[in-house]
């Protein structure tokens, strides 16, 4: 009899034990989860070297791979080329015309002067031949057309001459700082191309897959590497409708690593319906309602650099 009583006593004490563990762990099971990181290329590119592996961790600021871009060096020779040529149009326009230039517009005004009073002489002949009726109309016509053309010829010689004596204009000089302008800023496009021929880490991130491999060709927006935040880690449990009303955004938790027993305090940050598709309920309204399911998403708050987390390893909210 005794016995049976030591026996009862004994289950009863385990059973109380294990009422008591059981209470300190919610039945909620979550899984640990890393931040994304997609890297690619904004230009089309060979890619020329990988130096990364998958599976190794990268800092911010690290090269991850080379990509070849021909067509950047010669936009940048025609970049420079066009500053060239902008830089020269407005040193001239500040400048001003050179005494060679002078030298001819005014010999081109001497012959044009000279031509006029050719012409002059003879409309003055032949105006008085006309009026004595030795000439016909057509004639004096003639003379008198070749006059003003004359005349428009010196008048706009003497008004370039002006414009280069008197100096540019100074819609002139504005245009030409314009030019030099609009090729300066070609150039740094050109340039911040050039840096896209390197794909930087973004991040402190491990590498998980890469995609291409060394001679492959890359278009703009491709990833080309994939992986996760160093300190990105966060928790997401599926919490049915039933107990979702126990959580609040804002909640602090404590997660538990059921292997390690590692404990890490954390926080509810958000609370999200997650997609349901048709049911039993659908077709068979009579049916007992199911229940919506909702993911909390619920990132540490404590320092975790001594724990080890893996992606999509289990962990447990305690009461």
């Amino acid at each position: 009899m005794k016995t049976y009583t030591r026996i009862t006593l004994s289950l009863l004490t385990i059973l109380s034990l294990s009422a008591c563990k059981n209470e300190e762990i919610t039945p909620n099971r979550g899984k640990v989860k890393f931040e994304t990181v997609s890297i690619s290329s904004k230009l089309a590119g060979r890619i020329e070297k990988i130096y990364v592996q998958e599976g190794q961790l990268v800092k911010q600021g690290d090269t991850l791979a080379l990509i070849d871009i021909p067509e950047v060096n010669a936009k940048l020779i025609q970049a420079e080329g066009a500053i060239t040529s902008a830089q020269g149009q407005l040193d001239m326009a500040f400048n001003g015309a050179t005494s060679e230039q002078l030298s001819q517009i005014d010999g081109q005004l001497n012959a044009a002067k000279a031509q006029m009073d050719f012409a002059q002489e003879s409309f003055n002949r032949l105006q008085n031949m006309f009026q004595d009726s030795l000439v016909s109309q057509q004639q004096f016509d003639e003379v008198k057309m070749k006059l003003s053309m004359a005349k428009a010829q010196v008048s706009g010689l003497q008004a370039k001459r002006d414009e280069v004596t008197k100096g540019t204009r100074f819609e002139q000089i504005e245009q030409a700082k314009g030019q030099l302008d609009r090729a300066q800023g070609a150039k740094q496009e050109v340039l911040l191309a050039a840096d896209e021929r390197y794909v930087i880490a973004p991040t402190d991130m491990s590498i998980e897959t890469i995609s291409l491999e060394e001679g492959e060709l890359l278009t703009p927006g491709y990833a080309l590497f994939n992986g996760y935040k160093t300190n990105g880690v966060y928790f997401r449990f599926t919490i049915p409708e039933s107990r979702i009303y126990d959580y609040n955004v804002g909640n602090t938790l404590t997660i538990m690593n059921p292997y390690t027993k590692d404990e890490t305090q954390a926080k509810i940050i958000a609370i999200k319906q997650l997609a349901q598709y048709a049911d039993i309920t659908s077709t068979s309204p009579l049916y007992e309602l199911s229940e919506s399911i909702y993911e909390l998403k619920v990132v540490p708050t404590s320092d975790i650099s001594g724990q080890k987390f893996f992606n999509n390893a289990t962990v447990l909210i305690k009461k």
